[in-house]
């Protein structure tokens, strides 16, 4: 039977670090597609290297960028990565089954996720998002941050799992954690909520004990505390960066 042929979807910017890899693991791509927003290192020639088709346009926003990337693509069978996640050789081998025939509008891939100086543990929960899709039948959300692919059709949970390499240190993880709340405040899709002294006060705790507990995060040592703390914190600034603009508002 006829495999569905794939094109691999990748936006970058100042990745030298992590493109190379990233690529090297979807090499078996009938075509890889790398939208970058004005690197100065070495993230183009390396994917040029690596025989990716190079777009650059500024950067437009997370959900927007992908999307243009999305629509730079030949095929109608799109697998949207990050620079910085690689794809297991038994995942790509599912992904390639998955393309025989498909019945479906797009598949949920789970994420693994490095933390600080360490995987994940095997028992804690992974995340899941939409990565392999058709995309005729298929969006970017249109968030500002935590954006997603959208999916007009049938969804199936494909077993294969993503390796996100992120943020290597802490200094990192708590720069997302500010950046990216600043984005949720600013995005349009986000409703501000009611009791926000409230929220700023409990959810944090609510937050670490979802994250280290429930999903299984104390199984990874310091570093899994160190994550479900800054996770906490992330909790907190979201809902103290939306008190300080309804205050802003009031005054003005």
């Amino acid at each position: 039977m006829a495999r569905e042929p794939l094109s691999v979807v990748v936006t970058t910017f100042n990745n030298a670090d992590t493109i190379g890899a990233c690529l090297a693991s979807v090499a078996f791509a009938d075509e890889v597609v790398v939208l970058d927003s004005g690197s100065t290192d070495a993230t183009r020639a390396i994917a040029e290297a690596a025989s990716a088709r190079v777009h650059v346009q500024p950067f437009a926003g997370y959900s927007a960028q992908k999307q243009a990337a999305i629509d730079l693509a030949t095929h109608r069978w799109v697998l949207l990565l990050d620079s910085d996640e690689t794809l297991p050789a038994d995942a790509a081998a599912r992904v390639r089954d998955a393309l025989v025939e498909p019945t479906v509008a797009g598949y949920e891939m789970l994420r693994r996720e490095w933390v600080f100086w360490r995987w994940q543990p095997a028992r804690a929960r992974l995340n899941h998002y939409v990565r392999l899709f058709d995309r005729g039948r298929a969006r970017m959300s249109g968030h500002e941050v935590h954006e997603s692919v959208v999916v007009d059709g049938p969804v199936r949970r494909l077993a294969a799992v993503i390796d996100h390499h992120g943020e290597r240190d802490i200094e990192g993880r708590v720069d997302k954690a500010n950046h990216y709340s600043t984005l949720q405040v600013r995005d349009r899709h986000t409703r501000e909520p009611g009791a926000l002294r409230l929220r700023m006060v409990a959810y944090p705790t609510v937050a670490f004990f979802r994250y280290y507990f429930l999903r299984g995060h104390w199984r990874g040592g310091w570093a899994g505390f160190i994550a479900a703390r800054v996770h906490a914190f992330y909790a907190f600034l979201k809902y103290a960066k939306l008190y300080e603009r309804r205050v802003s508002r009031r005054r003005g």
